[in-house]
């Protein structure tokens, strides 16, 4: 091994070593990367930056913008009350909303199509008397299966795309990933909504619209009046109903876990630990108050709660609400947060937010929904599916349409053709001008354009062609079937911790060497990184749309490999065969 090989390596591990941390978000990460390369000389500086200009990058960016006013226009609800059925069984109400969602993320963000759903998939759950986690993971597997369709269903696609151009071919055309992405996603929907769904934990859970994880942090004030105060915090629990006092704040000092025999007194705040219902009576008959909840002059009568998911890359990720100023700014108040069982020292206003926290807000509805549509925040309460303007629904719809299908006959390049879409999207106001940018995922578009020249300086090196000639020689045998199957898992194993899209921009390089080391074609390989990327589904951090689903669906960690594992081993008893009949060796 080459010392050029020995530093692109250990700078990868290091990178992966930094994904798995989570400390710094992908893109950052992605950056470092690419700067530790240059440094070694392995990068050229008038090369470095190159990858923004990667016909992936532009795609990803265009599609989202187009990907934002189907959603904004209604044009994607419009679908969904046409598709779900009316009155049916829960599996096949299901098997309806996960292919569904399969569709809609085929041809736009994966993430957005999710976030779309999950309220109807709670009112789903809600009404057939299933936990809603049931519900969510198999909406949340099947968007993710559903965007290994086409070229644009999911950047990996376009990164492979890129990969396969860059050594000599053509790219991918946009339904090239069909024949073998819609066999499994077809297999993989049909799985999880009429058996898979039965391995997914059934959380009991309940909360003010069907949603809440059991595990409310709650601060609660005693007031002069309150019955509360000179009681024991054991007597204080004990009318809680099953509610649990984590700390007491007094005169500014927080006491974590307050003995049972101390005694609160008035001007206390007790952080609680409980079931939102479960409080309701202890609010009333102990006279105490959400901190957090608007008073006196500021009250109104059109004031409700509503629950929302913070969902990755939305604004409250990483800040607190006195950071957010959501009082000043929105007019709504933080009043619990939920998060996956572990508790927080923080006060609640200063709480560093998740993605897949569950928050309770309160405030007037439009104020809500300013707050929801600002943040990136997911609403959970049960929504009319509903097309606000049927003439921009159509529209949004046409001009999608038609990017699809200059770039499915082969008039204009992918990045051409959605960036013309992309245009017309601006030019029409479906996505006014002011607000185009907002909907591209920029963390996404660094990633890719910072691993792009990374993932070059493996190929160059010679780096790839050492990791496939001991993946190969050492397991395979020289059998490219074998081959192949390894190509699929290791990816699929990588997807799982890491970013969808570093792991297809590290594993194309060794595809292509592995290939070339066996004398075959490469595009089953090829194609076996595409599937194996898309396919993150045994944890919470190997897909935003896992992540969404954590807290509304009341999930632990280890909770995503019950249904992800068979659902992975599907995808490989399918792939593995097929691919080598669609794309011969």
């Amino acid at each position: 091994m080459t010392e050029d090989q020995a530093f692109i390596l250990l700078i990868l591990a290091a990178a992966g070593g930094m994904f798995l941390w989570g400390k710094w978000r992908h893109d950052m990460v992605a950056l470092g990367a690419l700067l530790a390369a240059f440094a070694a000389g392995l990068v050229p500086g008038e090369e470095a930056f190159a990858g923004f200009g990667h016909p992936a990058v532009i795609t990803v960016a265009c599609v989202l913008i187009l990907s934002r006013g189907l959603q904004t226009t209604g044009a994607a609800e419009a679908l969904a009350r046409a598709v779900l059925p009316k009155d049916a069984g829960f599996s096949l109400s299901l098997a309806a909303l996960v292919g569904l969602g399969a569709f809609l993320s085929g041809f736009m963000n994966n993430v957005g199509a999710m976030a779309l759903l999950m309220p109807i998939a709670g009112q789903m759950a809600k009404a057939h008397g299933v936990p809603p986690g049931r519900a969510l993971m198999p909406l949340a597997f099947g968007t993710i299966l559903g965007g290994m369709t086409t070229l644009i269903g999911t950047p990996p696609n376009l990164i492979v795309s890129g990969f396969r151009a860059s050594a000599g071919g053509e790219a991918f055309g946009m339904f090239d990933f069909t024949p073998v992405g819609l066999a499994v996603a077809l297999a993989g929907v049909a799985f999880v909504a009429f058996l898979g769904w039965r391995l997914t934990p059934a959380r009991e859970v309940g909360g003010t619209e069907g949603f809440e994880t059991g595990g409310y942090l709650v601060e609660l004030r005693l007031g002069e009046e309150s019955r509360a105060a000179g009681m024991t915090v054991r007597a204080v629990e004990a009318e809680m109903e099953g509610g649990q006092i984590v700390a007491l704040v007094r005169s500014g000092v927080r006491i974590e876990a307050p003995h049972g025999a101390r005694k609160a007194r008035a001007g206390d705040i007790l952080v609680v630990e409980a079931e939102m219902e479960g409080l309701a009576d202890a609010l009333s008959s102990l006279g105490l108050k959400l901190e957090e909840e608007k008073r006196g002059d500021e009250a109104r009568e059109d004031v409700e709660m509503r629950e929302y998911v913070v969902r990755p890359g939305s604004a409250l990720a990483g800040r607190s609400a006195s950071q957010m100023h959501l009082r000043t700014r929105f007019g709504v108040n933080l009043l619990a947060v939920a998060r996956d069982g572990r508790r927080s020292r923080a006060r609640l206003r200063t709480l560093l937010l998740k993605p897949g926290d569950l928050l309770l807000m309160q405030g007037p509805a439009d104020a809500l929904s300013e707050f929801a549509a600002d943040t990136g925040a997911v609403p959970l309460a049960a929504r009319d599916l509903s097309m606000p303007d049927g003439k921009r629904a159509f529209l949004a719809a046409g001009i999608m349409a038609a990017a699809l299908l200059t770039v499915a006959l082969g008039l204009v390049p992918a990045a051409i053709g959605f960036a013309g879409g992309a245009l017309a999207a601006m030019a029409t106001g479906i996505v006014p001008p002011r607000t185009a940018y907002d909907a591209v995922d920029w963390p996404v578009i660094v990633l890719l354009g910072a691993l792009i020249p990374v993932a070059g300086a493996m190929e160059t090196t010679g780096a790839a062609a050492v990791i496939a000639d001991a993946l190969i020689g050492g397991l395979s045998g020289g059998s490219p079937m074998i081959g192949l199957a390894l190509i699929l898992v290791v990816t699929m194993f990588l997807s799982d911790l890491v970013n969808n899209a570093a792991t297809a921009a590290v594993m194309c390089p060794v595809a292509l060497g592995a290939a070339s080391a066996l004398g075959v074609n490469p595009d089953a390989f090829l194609m076996a990184v595409a599937i194996g990327a898309s396919c993150a589904f045994l944890t919470p951090i190997g897909h935003q749309n896992n992540t969404l689903i954590l807290g509304p669906g009341g999930f632990g960690f280890g909770d995503y490999w019950r249904l992800g594992l068979p659902l992975e081993a599907l995808v490989v008893a399918i792939s593995v065969p097929l691919l080598p009949m669609i794309w011969p060796f």
